[in-house]
């Protein structure tokens, strides 16, 4: 769910058992005129009972949580909602955690380390609102070499991400192609000879036909769909 009021502020919903963690992330976020801290919980079954935070535009979530963790609360917030809900970005104490896999197919936008200096935890927030990567496309490229073998062994095709690839134009399929090896919008208006601005309508375009949340959901999709093999 994101607001239709481009002046309000962004809502943020904070997951984590540790109350000193949430309270400095409260102060951080609420320091920002365009953020706005609206919900908190300290557990994910605390989390799936919150109207208020089923209504966040963005939740940090805690990866690691007695009860029910960041994962398994993450895959019951979104269940059903078809692109739709929060966007999620998971926490994780380690760079390229065990469970940021686990936690991108459950339908979160990305991973944040816990350390993470305070400028970028906000710039991850805005760029998740707006439905990009929340991953630098660096990192990126990284988690995707170090992913890709688990997605290829773990992703059966999925016949309903087919029909969605089907659907793309074969202008749409390059631009798809470049997102899931993990390019940036400058990268492919290069490589394929475009203005940034057509390479956004594009992008646009491809995450509103394969119903995908954001650019880390596309590589997902990608792999369930048979489309990155290699």
């Amino acid at each position: 769910m994101t607001t239709s009021d481009p002046t309000a502020a962004i809502r943020v919903g904070l997951v984590d058992d540790q109350k000193l963690v949430r309270s400095g992330f409260r102060m951080l976020i609420d320091s920002q005129p365009d953020l706005e801290v609206v919900a908190e919980a300290d557990n994910g079954r605390e989390a799936l009972g919150s109207p208020a935070l089923a209504k966040a535009d963005v939740i940090l979530m805690d990866i690691r949580m007695p009860e029910l963790d960041g994962i398994q609360t993450t895959e019951r917030l979104l269940d059903g909602v078809d692109g739709g809900g929060p966007r999620i970005i998971v926490l994780t104490t380690f760079d390229l955690d065990e469970y940021a896999l686990a936690a991108i197919q459950a339908g979160a936008s990305g991973f944040l380390l816990k350390d993470a200096p305070p400028e970028e935890l906000l710039e991850a927030i805005r760029t998740v609102h707006r439905g990009d990567a929340v991953i630098a496309p660096s990192t990126t490229r990284r988690l995707m070499d170090h992913m890709a073998p688990m997605l290829r062994s773990n992703s059966k095709t999925n016949q309903a991400d087919v029909v969605a690839v089907e659907s793309l134009t074969a202008r749409e399929l390059e631009v798809f192609k470049l997102i899931a090896l993990g390019r940036t919008n400058p990268e492919i208006a290069r490589e394929l000879f475009l203005s940034e601005a057509t390479v956004k309508t594009h992008v646009r375009h491809v995450l509103a036909k394969l119903q995908a949340r954001d650019r880390v959901q596309a590589v997902v999709i990608a792999y369930r769909a048979g489309v990155v093999a290699n």
